[in-house]
């Protein structure tokens, strides 16, 4: 798979769909630092979050009997309300397929944008495998929220923003789920900007993609609740994202609920900024490092700004 062809094709192809994100200057991460951090701003993307792009990618792909047809996706969340906003902009049929313990939040706005959705499973791996199955059967398009080179070149267009936004920086800090973003941005980053270490960052909770890149395979790990859905859950077995993260990421971390916290409260703080929990996670791993980047630049994808109720009230407390 050529990734940065393929960022270079979607970001032709999605350009008149999706929004080009600010990046804002962190006065307070930069002083608690002593590096200048720049913040990637895709809890602004369409949706709220930066799976906009991988959708427009691999929908504006799609032939026209493909299309008629129809797609089939499987989320916790951001991909499917991502897809269901697609759908509708570009008049396709499909559904959205979440496990039983997906974000409610996240699963109302996907039916509020038109899609169906279908509970199957209790973990995301569980999800996709069924949807994919499905598609199979009804002759339909499954819209992977990570293991499709359409949907990765999609992601890697948050890079060739960056690097049109922005000298070269040290460093770019992205949630590692199961990949997507990654190793779009990490493929595209490190072709202009060839000194630039890419930091994936976790929760401890759910950090099956850096369990399984230490491990050198993909494994199959429980996962425990984390404010971080949104990067939560298993990797499916022949992920083609798994290559690009064991070769790209300079650095893996995983961050504590703690921490994700803390980092939510600081960018609602510091920035009158919601942040869901994915968003933290880079941010909480950016502060970790707080001593490593000292005069240099960084970046901090985040990721998204969709956070249901109830976790908003266990950070942000009641009101």
């Amino acid at each position: 798979m050529d990734i940065l062809a393929e960022v270079s094709r979607a970001d032709r192809r999605i350009r008149p769909w999706v929004l080009e994100t600010p990046l804002q200057h962190s006065a307070p991460l930069s002083d608690a630092s002593g590096a200048s951090v720049f913040l990637k701003l895709e809890n602004l993307q369409h949706t709220g979050s930066f799976k906009a792009r991988g959708a427009f990618s691999r929908l504006l792909a799609l032939s026209a009997d493909e299309r008629a047809r129809g797609v089939i996706a499987a989320s916790t969340g951001n991909h499917g309300a991502a897809v269901a906003y697609a759908m509708r902009r570009l008049g396709i049929p499909g559904r959205v397929v979440v496990p039983g313990d997906a974000d409610q939040a996240k699963v109302a706005a996907i039916r509020s944008l038109g899609a169906e959705v279908e509970v199957h499973g209790d973990d995301s791996a569980v999800s996709e495998r069924h949807a994919r199955a499905a598609a199979r059967r009804e002759g339909a398009t499954y819209v992977s929220p990570y293991n499709d080179p359409l949907v990765v070149g999609g992601q890697g267009t948050v890079g060739v923003e960056l690097a049109r936004q922005m000298p070269p920086a040290a460093a770019v800090y992205i949630a590692l789920g199961g990949g997507g973003l990654l190793s779009g941005v990490a493929t595209y980053l490190k072709s202009v900007w060839p000194g630039v270490e890419v930091i994936g960052a976790s929760p401890e909770r759910s950090a099956v993609m850096i369990a399984s890149i230490r491990a050198g395979r993909i494994l199959t790990l429980p996962s425990e609740p984390t404010l971080s859905d949104g990067t939560a859950g298993g990797v499916e077995e022949d992920a083609l994202t798994f290559g690009p993260c064991r070769a790209l990421a300079d650095a893996l971390v995983t961050v504590t609920e703690a921490e994700i916290g803390d980092a939510m409260r600081l960018m609602r703080r510091a920035h009158q900024m919601t942040i869901e929990g994915a968003a933290g996670v880079a941010v909480a791993a950016a502060l970790r490092h707080r001593d490593q980047w000292r005069g240099r630049s960084i970046v901090v994808i985040v990721c998204g700004g969709n956070i249901a109720g109830e976790k908003q009230e266990s950070v942000f407390g009641a009101g």
